[in-house]
């Protein structure tokens, strides 16, 4: 088993085209300490190779406005997650360097990266903090979320 870039899941080579069999697939995706992933049953357990991340953050909703405001993300495999404590974004370079991007925790040891038009979205969302004109980030479930610093053009 394997899952791309994009978070479309592969067997044997072909990807697998029934949304809902990479879904339930999914729900039994384990990440060990080691960093690997294993699709983990009762009576069995499979390595899975992973490109980046398992999830592809493929669309952002928004309820609310400023400090009140809740982002809504939704997953490739149509999983729904708040921004939130629970589901923190993170700023990183992905495998093999780069550009940093955005990374949502979707469950414990698993994360989805938020696809180019997703991140889009939510930096047009974005304001400065409150005690730092220079970082920008939103506002969801309660909590700064910082996106990243600006950088003084003078």
């Amino acid at each position: 088993m394997a899952i791309d870039a994009e978070g479309h899941w592969h067997h044997e080579g072909r990807r697998i085209a029934r949304p809902g069999m990479a879904r339930l697939f999914s729900t039994a995706l384990r990440r060990a300490a080691d960093g690997s992933y294993w699709l983990v049953t009762p009576f069995e357990a499979g390595r899975v190779e992973v490109e980046d991340v398992p999830f592809v953050v493929v669309e952002l909703k928004v309820e609310g406005e400023g400090k009140g405001r809740t982002i809504h993300l939704r997953t490739g495999l149509d999983e729904w997650l708040r921004l939130d404590a629970d589901h923190p974004l993170v700023m990183r370079p992905p495998p093999g360097g780069g550009v940093p991007a955005p990374y949502v925790t979707v469950r414990p040891g698993l994360e989805a990266r938020l696809a180019r038009a997703v991140y889009y979205h939510l930096v047009e969302l974005a304001e400065p903090a409150a005690d730092d004109e220079d970082l920008l980030g939103v506002w969801s479930a309660g909590r700064f979320v910082p996106l990243g610093s600006v950088e003084s053009g003078a």
